[in-house]
């Protein structure tokens, strides 16, 4: 009786998949024309201080096959600690829904541009995430955090705003807190971008900002064709891959 079944509507089941992938190709590639046209629209008439990632999503990464806009939600989320977290600088919301949400308990992002909250509000919302606008040379949210994330952003401050800044984000997290983030590698010819006030040289360059201010640090790079990414841990407990670190198990033998 099964395989009377399962021979009755296996074309069918053949022809219903047929029709539903082509479907989803046609809708794949008119879903990726139209982020074309968004990031046509946002970066072809000016330099925005943030960047939509659901561009990166159903446009660039196709088309490019780059996925160094992923490694930063990643390596991120690797140092969770599952409590709350401080998302500094948060842009769109994309990182905050899609990799730190459902790790932790909640979510306090800030930005200063308006259309950037708006955006994430729009886009990226959930039930355990906090948007709100703030500058936060001024406006920094108060409390304790398990997880404060400074993502593709420290690099749109001065040298001795990075300091003030790292003062301000040590007294907010919890004792065995963590620090993490992302920023570039200041190329040969210049600035990546304009609103950037300082681009770091190298892995060394971004330590001495960070360093002072806890007991470990880990600083690393990975490097693309079209950018040099460096990323980094810091807390005055365990981080990320090292022995001590509840997520790792390591052997000597």
């Amino acid at each position: 009786m099964k395989n009377t079944l399962r021979q009755f509507f296996s074309p069918l089941a053949k022809l219903i998949t047929t029709i539903f992938e082509l479907e989803s190709n046609i809708a794949k590639k008119w879903v990726a024309s139209s982020h074309k046209r968004l990031f046509m629209a946002h970066w072809g008439l000016g330099t925005p201080e943030w960047f939509d990632h659901s561009i990166d999503l159903y446009y660039q990464w196709p088309k490019t096959g780059i996925s160094f806009w992923v490694e930063r939600g990643v390596f991120s989320s690797i140092a969770l600690k599952g409590g709350n977290v401080l998302e500094l600088c948060c842009g769109d919301g994309f990182n905050s829904k899609y990799f730190y949400s459902k790790l932790s308990k909640s979510i306090t992002a800030v930005d200063f541009d308006q259309s950037a909250i708006n955006t994430a509000r729009n886009k990226n919302a959930s039930i355990n995430i906090k948007f709100i606008k703030a500058d936060i040379r001024y406006e920094m949210p108060t409390g304790k955090f398990d997880n404060i994330i400074w993502d593709a952003a420290i690099e749109h401050f001065t040298e001795s705003e990075i300091v003030s800044l790292m003062n301000n984000i040590k007294s907010r997290l919890s004792e065995s807190g963590i620090l993490s983030g992302y920023t570039i590698v200041e190329r040969n010819e210049g600035k990546s971008l304009p609103q950037h006030e300082y681009e770091f040289r190298n892995k060394e360059d971004l330590l001495r900002f960070i360093e002072p201010h806890f007991k470990n640090v880990t600083v690393f790079e990975t490097i693309f064709p079209t950018r040099h990414n460096l990323y980094f841990w810091a807390s005055d407990y365990s981080l990320p891959f090292t022995q001590e670190w509840a997520g790792c198990t390591t052997s000597n033998s």
